[in-house]
């Protein structure tokens, strides 16, 4: 029988989401209900969203004290909100200017308009950027064009010129596409939608020196796997690098709409100018607020030592599943960003773990992702853990 709550949202809608059969009402914690009160442990925390949660009070009050004050003001005039949020993005990623948006797309749309701007700016003549294969930045026009999966370009051709993909994790296909036209190289650390790649250190590095001796860009996308996830406030900062331009997104707002794009001085100085960029929402006073009050919330609560206390356990669960399942390839990720690689559809097995009480969501290359709220617990896992199995062996 069909659910009448799902039929009815559905009417009037363009069908291009792939929803699974389950209406959501409610959240608390680790856990989210749906309209006939069933219960489901959340492993994909909206991808990689939630950070703190559902229904986290304090910052549901605050969010609320700022809805009865004012919640949108043009950006052309100032909100103490916007100038504080700001700066402690700026203080948790390294860089010093910061330009917001609504969303993780929306940043990455900016980020390449600054890099084109500085490029335009220090007349160089550069235009071209080199992004990763298996790499996700969005569906916008510019971010599907650096995302390096075919069939989420080709449908849409001709997409922005100007983008030559390298192989992830190697360095020498990076160098072969260098040029004096290359302005930006834009990467992700750890792949999330392209099936939980994380980069190596020689990579990471080996890009960072690249940019330093031929006046390129790095431009680090952190949108899923930014914000604590792996046990840094940003992963990039985990390899002791230090990119030009960073993109965030997700967990900043904890499920307030909200993105930004940030960058050095050295390139602020070069880059936007008033009336190259603009977003009516972007910066707006209750999305500055869950900004600041998220970051508040991280810093009192130690929420990026805590994922580095619980991953390894998570790590540990996987890493049992792997060797007890045959239909476990094997795990890959960092910190609270993992992956299973199974040898069966995981399509079916989406299906199934909704249907024992779990929520995860897939990835290329056959891979599960496990997203977990960063607020996740040792028991959290073994729930999990009981959940999934039963979903693989039914």
């Amino acid at each position: 029988m069909v659910n009448k709550k799902i039929q009815a949202s559905e009417e009037n809608l363009i069908h291009v989401y792939n929803r699974f059969p389950v209406a959501l009402e409610r959240g608390d914690g680790m856990y989210v209900y749906d309209t006939d009160g069933r219960e489901y442990l959340d492993f994909a925390a909206g991808f990689a969203v939630t950070g703190l949660g559902y229904n986290h009070k304090e910052l549901n009050d605050t969010l609320k004290e700022q809805i009865d004050k004012i919640y949108h003001i043009s950006n052309l005039y100032y909100h103490e909100n916007c100038g504080e949020a700001a700066k402690e993005l700026n203080r948790i990623s390294g860089m010093d200017r910061v330009f917001f948006t609504n969303s993780g797309s929306e940043a990455n749309e900016g980020a390449l308009k600054a890099a084109r701007r500085y490029a335009y700016t220090k007349q160089t003549g550069r235009y071209e950027f080199i992004a990763m294969e298996n790499s996700f930045h969005g569906r916008s026009f510019g971010a599907v064009s650096v995302t390096g999966h075919d069939s989420y370009r080709e449908p849409f051709e001709p997409v922005v010129p100007g983008v030559r993909f390298a192989k992830f994790n190697d360095l020498d296909s990076v160098k072969e596409l260098i040029n004096d036209k290359t302005c930006a190289i834009i990467l992700e650390a750890l792949q999330g939608e392209g099936g939980i790649n994380l980069a190596s250190w020689e990579f990471m590095n080996g890009i960072r020196e690249l940019c330093d001796e031929n006046g390129i860009l790095m431009i680090c996308d952190e949108i899923q796997c930014g914000m604590g996830r792996t046990g840094d406030y940003f992963t990039y900062q985990g390899f002791g690098v230090k990119p030009d331009i960073v993109t965030m997104a997700k967990a900043i707002g904890n499920g307030i709409p909200v993105g930004a794009f940030a960058m050095t001085n050295d390139v602020a100085e070069y880059s936007l100018r008033p009336g190259d960029h603009g977003a009516t929402y972007g910066g707006n006073p209750l999305a500055c607020t869950a900004v600041k009050k998220v970051i508040e919330i991280f810093e009192r609560d130690h929420i990026v030592e805590h994922v580095r206390q619980v991953a390894p356990y998570l790590e540990k669960r996987l890493d049992e599943l792997v060797d007890e399942l045959d239909c476990v390839v094997r795990r890959k990720g960092k910190g609270l960003m993992q992956g299973l690689e199974f040898n069966i559809p995981v399509a079916e097995i989406n299906q199934k773990t909704i249907a024992e009480g779990l929520l995860v969501i897939q990835a290329q290359g056959n891979v599960i992702r496990f997203l977990p709220p960063l607020i996740m617990e040792e028991k959290h896992v073994d729930e999990m853990i009981e959940r999934l199995k039963r979903a693989l062996t039914r």
